[in-house]
């Protein structure tokens, strides 16, 4: 997702966003470790949206 959808979302939603997308992280992280990951740059993706969602937040919105 882009900085800007993020960046329209509310504090609270921000928070929940940021707690799925690390549910989100811990589950392909458990299938690459099982051999199931099928994209491989999934978890490269993930990691960024939750750096992005995090920066907005410590930006005070």
């Amino acid at each position: 997702m882009k900085a800007q959808h993020y960046r329209e979302m509310s504090p609270d939603e921000l928070a929940s966003q940021l707690e799925e997308l690390q549910r989100h992280l811990f589950d392909l992280r458990a299938q690459a470790v099982t051999e199931k990951l099928e994209n491989s740059k999934a978890v490269i993706n993930v990691r960024r949206d939750i750096a992005r969602v995090r920066t907005i937040i410590r930006e005070g919105k």
